[in-house]
């Protein structure tokens, strides 16, 4: 279901679409909560959004490092995921979001900790802009992260479902991830089924987290158009 919010976009760039969603996604923050803030750029923007009603809220529990130094820096408290017991709303950002709300996350390397703040929520608003929108997942390279020993192992897996994974490279080495780990960025796969496909990859020994969010998928996708911000619901 979509329903176009009013307010034209014109020919806005796509980081003014981005500010655009991070606004709209106030309307989904409750006073007196404590609210799941994700990673990344469109993320970014809605930080700087949510200082705007700082004294309003409790503070936020955030997805990663990068994220917790935004809130900080602005005077928004941020709590440790054990703190809480669940979350009214996790907002964040998606590399890749279908029709039914199944979405590809972890270009940022913070999927894990993504994961586990959306499992704390009772709902996940996601904010992208249209070209994030997609009729089937995988066009964008799936990252997965692992063990460093079952690299080898995991890339043939993936071989074996038509993919090829690359180890994430930081310079001309690896990146950690904020968890200590690596990651792989898997290309030429369709994922037509994301709960079957992460069922079965999660499975895999030495995998961490699979990019794939359809156990915790989207409620709402607050999309930056060319016509404005359209809200999708699932």
């Amino acid at each position: 279901m979509t329903n176009p919010v009013s307010q034209s976009a014109g020919a806005l760039s796509q980081d003014e679409l981005k500010t655009l969603v991070g606004q709209a996604a106030l309307q989904y923050v409750a006073p007196g909560e404590i609210v799941g803030v994700g990673t990344g750029s469109t993320v970014n923007k809605f930080i700087d959004a949510l200082a705007s009603m700082k004294h309003l809220i409790k503070g936020a529990v955030s997805s990663s490092e990068a994220s917790t130094l935004r809130l900080k820096a602005l005077g928004i408290p941020v709590f440790d995921a054990n703190e809480v017991s669940e979350l009214s709303v996790y907002i964040d950002g998606a590399d890749e979001i279908d029709g039914h709300g199944n979405m590809i996350k972890g270009g940022g390397a913070a999927l894990t900790r993504e994961k586990i703040v959306a499992a704390l929520a009772n709902q996940f608003v996601c904010i992208a802009d249209e070209s994030k929108l997609v009729q089937t997942l995988g066009r964008y390279p799936l990252p997965v992260e692992i063990i460093p020993m079952a690299a080898q192992r995991i890339t043939q897996q993936f071989a074996a479902l038509g993919g090829r994974a690359q180890v994430r490279l930081k310079g001309d080495q690896p990146l950690v991830t904020d968890n200590g780990q690596i990651l792989l960025d898997v290309t030429g796969l369709q994922i037509s089924d994301p709960l079957a496909f992460e069922t079965l990859v999660s499975q895999w020994p030495g995998v961490v987290t699979v990019g794939v969010f359809a156990f915790q998928k989207a409620q709402v996708c607050l999309l930056g158009t060319a016509q404005g911000v359209k809200t999708l619901t699932f």
